[in-house]
């Protein structure tokens, strides 16, 4: 199996897509709205991991954590330049 890579500056929604996986360790993060119908399709098109926690008020530092102990490469666009 190939590298599973998180790259933040991607939308909620292709995130998804490309893992599946993703939509319950997010609503378990705090990211409840992600379960709710539709909403990944309308809001998820737009709105980043960044963006959401920012809008919970939900910790970055925690969720690239969570993100990481699950399996995942984060790829954050602030740490690259």
């Amino acid at each position: 199996m190939g590298e599973r890579r998180i790259d933040l500056s991607q939308s909620v929604q292709a995130l998804c897509k490309a893992h599946p996986e993703l939509i319950a360790l997010l609503a378990d993060m705090g990211f409840r709205d992600i379960l709710k119908p539709g909403m990944l399709e309308s809001a998820g098109r737009f709105m980043t991991i960044p963006k959401g926690a920012a809008l919970k008020k939900l910790d970055m530092a925690h969720i690239k954590r969570q993100l990481t102990e699950q399996g995942f490469v984060v790829i954050d666009e602030e740490v690259v330049k």
